[in-house]
C-alpha cells in the first residue's frame, strides 16, 4: 500500500478561455480535454490524460488535490484506515471527471479536499522508443511535470500527524516557533522530492501555491522572462530558497491563483532527518537571497 506522488490539482478559474491561454501558451501545458466548464491538461513529459483541471467558477482557489496511489486495492486500505483515524471517506465515481476511475475522498484538517486514485487514462509522452530527449514544438516555459503545491491551514499539526502516521508521508523540512513549542509549517514527501506538499500557518482552506518542476537555473530564468514579456503579474524571484534549497520564481495566473516555476532541491529517502528553521529565520528559509518575506508572499491566497 502506498502513496506514489502528487497526481492532479484541480483549480478554480474565472474566465476559463483566458485561463487556457494563459496556461498553454505561458506555462506551455497540453491541453488533453474539455467537458462542459472543465479544462484537462497536462505538462510534456507526463504520461497520464492530465494532471491540472481548470473548472470556472466564480472565485478562484484549490477545488481539489489527488494523489495516485500505486494499486487499485490500495484505496479499500486507505478508506479504511482514514475512517479509522477519524476521517469520514466518500467514494468518487469512475468518470466523475474526464479519463479517471474511481477515488476515494476527504477532508483534511486543514478543510482542503484530498482524493486518492489508481486509475487514470494515460495517453503517454511520445518519448518511448528510441526518444529524443523532449519532444518538439514545446511552448511557453514547456516544464516536464507537476510538482507540488502549498495549503495553508491554522491547526499544522492535526494535519503533518495525519499525513504522516495514515498516508505515510515523510517530513524533510519543518518550520516551528523560536521556543520550538508550536509548530508553524511542515513540508512532506513521498517521491524523492523535497516537497510533494507542504502546509503553512494561516487560514483554512487556502491555495498558496501550486508548482510545475524545472530542469535548471537557466529555465527558471527564461521564465522570468517569458512572464515578463507575457506581462504576466509577478510575485518574487527569480530567486533561491533556503527551504528545499530550490530556485524559484513566482507569478500569478489570470485568476490570482500563485503558480510556481522550481528547479533543484536535494533528494531525500524515507530515513531522511528533518531539517528545522525558526520562526525567526522564516524570511531567510523561504527567499535565502533576500532574506525577507513580501507581505504579498503572506497575504495572497486563494
Amino acid at each position: 500500500m502506498g502513496v506514489m506522488r502528487l497526481g492532479v490539482v484541480e483549480t478554480r478559474v474565472m474566465d476559463l478561455e483566458e485561463s487556457l491561454r494563459y496556461y498553454t501558451q505561458v506555462v506551455g501545458l497540453q491541453l488533453t480535454g474539455r467537458e462542459g466548464n472543465r479544462a484537462y491538461l497536462k505538462a510534456w513529459d507526463e504520461e497520464d490524460h492530465h494532471s491540472v483541471v481548470l473548472v470556472e467558477s466564480d472565485r478562484p482557489g484549490l477545488e481539489h488535490m489527488a494523489f495516485k496511489v500505486r494499486f487499485q486495492d490500495d484505496l479499500d486500505k486507505f478508506e479504511k484506515s482514514i475512517e479509522q483515524y477519524g476521517i469520514k471517506v466518500n467514494r468518487v465515481s469512475k468518470g466523475a471527471r474526464m479519463a479517471e476511475g474511481q477515488a476515494i475522498e476527504f477532508k483534511l484538517p486543514t478543510g482542503h479536499i484530498m482524493q486518492l486514485y489508481n486509475e487514470i487514462e494515460k495517453v503517454g509522452n511520445g518519448l518511448k522508443l528510441n526518444p529524443d530527449p523532449w519532444p518538439d514544438n514545446l511552448k511557453g516555459m514547456a516544464p516536464p511535470n507537476l510538482d507540488h503545491l502549498l495549503l495553508t491551514g491554522d491547526d499544522i499539526q492535526s494535519v503533518t500527524d495525519f499525513m504522516t502516521r495514515v498516508l505515510d508521508f515523510h517530513i524533510s523540512e519543518q518550520v516551528v516557533s523560536v521556543d520550538g513549542e508550536q509548530l508553524i509549517g511542515t513540508f512532506l514527501f513521498r517521491t524523492n522530492s523535497p516537497h510533494d506538499i507542504a502546509f503553512i500557518k494561516g487560514p483554512d482552506s487556502k491555495l498558496h501555491h501550486f508548482a510545475f518542476h524545472l530542469d535548471n537555473w537557466n529555465e527558471v530564468l527564461r521564465a522570468a522572462d517569458l512572464l515578463t514579456k507575457n506581462d504576466i503579474a509577478l510575485d518574487i524571484g527569480p530567486t533561491r530558497h533556503g527551504l528545499t534549497r530550490g530556485t524559484t520564481v513566482y507569478f500569478f495566473d489570470p485568476s490570482g491563483n500563485r503558480n510556481e516555476v522550481f528547479s533543484g532541491g536535494y533528494v531525500p529517502c524515507a530515513d531522511f532527518t528533518p531539517i528545522t528553521w525558526t520562526e525567526d529565520q522564516l524570511g531567510k528559509a523561504i527567499f535565502y537571497l533576500e532574506r525577507q518575506l513580501n507581505e504579498r508572499f503572506v497575504t495572497a491566497l486563494t
